[in-house]
């Protein structure tokens, strides 16, 4: 079993002929991913190294039965792409654009309410589920199979837990990059009940950073609802007092939104909190013997 997106997924790429788009396009498909349309409005009919191009999202779902949007879209469109996703019907959507206006990602979260899609991203590398589908930008060649799960807001450290999970044999069971922008999608409680769930996921590793309330209101979530071991870790332990770092949603407000504070919530749920990427591994280690 895989989270998000596994075996079954049948891939369109918004933006494809672009050159990020054909670029990622490829790299997943070479990765194992079943890409199977991608969409440029004015373009269908042409195709990218034998993958067909559509106009609009609804004739790749119509056509190629299309289940998952990947979308590398300017920033001023890519909030119109992700609801034409949504309209598509599209059950996931992972949104790699980053620089979205705040103003405009608070409406796609207002339109998706209560419907079908679930949104990861923006400004995020996506999800990878090793050894078997890569939606996103996240080098596969780092990732390995197994049973950790994986939450991060950024993408950078996303990278650097798992090669050191990899480099001591633990695989993962999927990769998640939930972005760090201040109105995403998918966010650490979503992902930590589809781990809760997945019968193939031992270990969560939570990657959090400063700003916001995210990682506050998960260790809640942990207290009452997640039975499997968690192992987190908080960027910006060294982050001087008062200066905003890192990703628009690293945002101090006084006391609240720190490492220390962050660290602090999820210690007293039982998390065991790393200070370094590299201990993250050898918690990890501890916490499956």
């Amino acid at each position: 079993m895989s989270v998000l997106v596994g075996a079954d997924t049948r891939l369109v790429v918004q933006g494809i002929t672009g050159h990020e788009g054909t670029f990622h396009t490829l790299r997943d498909r070479a990765y194992g991913t079943n890409v199977v349309a991608g969409v440029t409005p004015g373009k269908a009919g042409q195709d990218v190294e034998g993958i067909p191009v559509y106009d609009t999202v609804a004739d790749a779902v119509r056509e190629q039965g299309a289940d998952t949007a990947m979308i590398f879209v300017p920033p001023r469109f890519a909030a119109e792409a992700i609801l034409e996703a949504a309209d598509a019907g599209v059950p996931l959507a992972v949104c790699i654009t980053e620089g979205i206006p705040a103003k405009d990602m608070a409406h796609v979260h207002s339109y998706l309410q209560g419907r079908s899609t679930t949104l990861v991203g923006p400004n995020c590398p996506g999800v990878i589920t090793p050894g078997v589908a890569n939606v996103g930008i996240i080098p596969g060649e780092i990732c390995m199979p197994g049973r950790v799960g994986l939450v991060s807001r950024s993408g950078t450290l996303v990278y650097q837990i798992v090669h050191e999970l990899t480099q001591r044999g633990l695989g993962q069971s999927t990769c998640i990059g939930m972005g760090g922008d201040p109105v995403h999608g998918i966010g650490f409680i979503e992902s930590l009940e589809l781990f809760q769930q997945d019968p193939d996921t031992d270990l969560v590793v939570m990657t959090g950073e400063i700003g916001g309330d995210d990682e506050e209101r998960a260790a809640a979530y942990i207290a009452e609802h997640v039975t499997k071991p968690v192992v987190g870790y908080i960027a910006g332990f060294e982050a001087p007092p008062g200066k905003r770092m890192g990703h628009a949603g690293a945002i101090v407000t006084g006391s609240k939104g720190t490492a220390a504070a962050k660290a602090e919530a999820l210690e007293a749920v039982g998390v065991r909190v790393a200070r370094t990427p590299t201990q993250v591994a050898e918690l990890v280690v501890e916490a499956l013997r």
